[in-house]
């Protein structure tokens, strides 16, 4: 039992190491474990090739010839904001559940986090979402359709009657503008046809929003706020 929850464990080091370093303490708080398991995992790591520690700091050995890190996982995405919600976001998630995660880099940031969930199942209408998924072999389906190449999100006609056969235990969507009205708003119409489709056919949903977005008005109405569960902020 100790090596296969050490091993599930191992996909989300790599997923999170992939994007920047991190302090045992900040892997013990993000993946809910103590330090001194980190540290014992990190050796079994190390002696795998695959990361190492020097003076309470993880890094990944980025040479390791690991074909489980896609370079788009090396990219530095997650902001603190991101990293905040993508917390928040997982405490509502239980396992069993189908997860529905829009292409936004908010929804992009929970991925890492799923790994401690067991026989869960995703449906994304986001590229990077997808491989990443794939890259911690977690069971998803892909909308497809039209790629927007800005945000790698599946859009169109296709990606909206993929998404309307599937139903899902929660929804996590993003937006670039919330309102004093509680109005939920974006610049991409396309975009917010997917998500109201993930809004509909999922039990509970939350609006993924760092405090940016507050106070903000877009060109396109998604909806009010009242339509989720909550707003997962930073």
């Amino acid at each position: 039992d100790d090596y296969l929850s050490t091993y599930e464990r191992e996909k989300s080091y790599i997923a999170y190491l992939s994007q920047k370093e991190y302090s045992v303490k900040e892997l013990s708080e993000m993946l809910f474990i103590s330090e001194p398991t980190v540290r014992r995992d990190i050796v079994k790591l190390s002696k795998k090739g695959l990361a190492h520690c020097k003076n309470g700091i993880v890094k990944l050995n980025i040479s390791s010839p690991d074909q489980r890190i896609p370079l788009f996982l090396r990219e530095t995405e997650e902001t603190e904001a991101k990293r905040i919600i993508a917390i928040k976001a997982t405490e509502k998630i239980k396992d069993g559940y189908a997860v529905m995660i829009d292409a936004s880099t908010t929804g992009y940031n929970i991925i890492p986090h799923l790994s401690q969930f067991k026989n869960l199942f995703v449906i994304t209408s986001g590229l990077k979402a997808a491989m990443a998924l794939a890259t911690l072999n977690i069971p998803f389906i892909c909308s497809g359709g039209e790629i927007i190449s800005e945000s790698f999100s599946f859009v169109g006609p296709d990606a909206e009657r993929t998404l309307k056969n599937y139903n899902a235990d929660i929804a996590f969507v993003s937006c670039h503008g919330i309102n004093k009205e509680g109005i939920i708003t974006d610049n991409s119409i396309r975009e917010n046809n997917i998500r109201r489709i993930m809004i509909e056919n999922s039990k509970e949903k939350y609006l993924l929003c760092d405090k940016s977005k507050f106070e903000r008005t877009c060109l396109n109405t998604l909806c009010h706020k009242r339509d989720f569960n909550g707003i997962i902020s930073d």
